[in-house]
């Protein structure tokens, strides 16, 4: 047989064939891969894992469960949450403070969603000292929304010149813009006791006044207007005329909570710490399901070294809301004082299960 013909025989053709079908094989395989490498370039990054639902999240996060903190962070990396459902959880997220919980506000207060921003307003205020909060609420003094506006003025109105920083021509110019407002509008009780807040904090008394008076003329048992006309005749330094005041309203509303309550901070003004404590004791009585009631009892008992009680009231809002951090860091620290280390380990334990990211534990509580 010739050479040229052995060239080209049955076995050589399909071998021939057979390096060209893995050539194209290759080649084909190639572009798919790079197709699929362009597409993933482009493609926007898979949804987040959410292990829990919104009412779950929502339940453990209420109800102080361990894990909390980490299933509610992994609802607001939701792209499905309802507006009113975000705030909710924002409610929430006071008890559980962390660098991951900053990043959720900030992006949030920058959502232009009026009632996810004001949400937020409000979890700021509770979590973040005064000294950082103009940083996050600052820029919404030029929110687009006057709603937004007005609750960044009302956040930030009570903080000295140095801790609103940059910020306080822009306060002052939202708060101008809010009194217009509400001089303005129709009075009403609530409109009057807002102006009369504004203006005390610019120091014009007689005009604050003034609204208080036209706030109790419209709306004669609006008790927050009576409680704010007695705190400025204290702050003038008319002690006995705030007091007097404060008596008569109790006289009004003698089952009031809120009185007993005001009374007690009025006491504790005065120093006069031990009626003061009949007072909030009284509040709490009044009112047991209020946690902020029974806090306060909780810290005036302790200034008067009365340790023991003042731990079984901070015990009692655990109790009712195992979520609530302020009453569980002050008994940790309470507890520290009286050498109860066991039952320090017990609450520390419990923080890191809710929260292990708190920066209470990151700080060495």
């Amino acid at each position: 047989m010739s050479k040229a013909s052995s060239q080209h025989s049955p076995r050589h053709s399909n071998a021939r064939r057979r390096w060209k079908i893995a050539i194209t094989a290759v080649i084909v395989a190639t572009v798919v891969a790079l197709g699929w490498l362009v597409r993933a370039w482009h493609a926007p990054p898979p949804p987040p894992v959410v292990n829990h639902s919104y009412a779950e999240a929502l339940e453990q996060a209420h109800d102080g469960k361990p894990g909390a903190a980490r299933v509610l962070y992994q609802q607001f990396s939701r792209t499905d949450l309802s507006d009113i459902r975000r705030a909710g959880l924002l409610v929430e997220l006071a008890n559980y403070p962390s660098a991951h919980a900053l990043k959720i506000l900030d992006a949030d207060l920058k959502r232009q969603v009026p009632l996810v921003q004001q949400a937020a307003i409000d979890t700021v205020t509770a979590i973040v000292p005064e000294a950082q909060r103009s940083l996050l609420i600052g820029p919404l003094l030029d929110d687009p929304d006057q709603g937004v506006r007005f609750s960044a003025v009302r956040a930030l109105q009570g903080l000295t010149p140095d801790d609103i920083g940059l910020y306080y021509g822009a306060l002052q110019e939202a708060a101008e813009q809010y009194e217009s407002t509400l001089a303005s509008q129709p009075p009403s009780g609530q409109s009057q006791l807002q102006l009369a807040k504004l203006l005390i904090n610019r120091g014009e008394v007689r005009r604050a006044a003034d609204a208080l008076d036209l706030a109790l003329k419209l709306e004669p048992n609006n008790l927050q207007a009576g409680l704010a006309q007695v705190q400025l005749l204290d702050q003038q330094g008319e002690a006995d005329r705030s007091r007097q005041l404060l008596a008569t309203l109790q006289e009004k509303h003698p089952q009031s909570s809120l009185l007993q309550h005001a009374l007690g901070q009025w006491l504790l003004r005065h120093h006069q710490n031990e009626y003061a404590l009949l007072a909030l004791a009284k509040a709490v009585e009044l009112e047991p399901e209020n946690t902020a009631y029974r806090f306060e009892l909780a810290v005036a008992l302790h200034d008067l070294q009365q340790v023991e009680p003042a731990q079984r009231q901070l015990e009692d809002i655990l109790q009712r809301q195992p979520a609530n951090r302020s009453a569980r860091i002050l008994l940790i620290r309470y507890w520290k004082e009286t050498g109860q280390l066991q039952k320090v380990q017990v609450l520390l334990a419990e923080l890191e299960q809710l929260n292990p990211d708190d920066p209470a534990l990151q700080q060495g509580l």
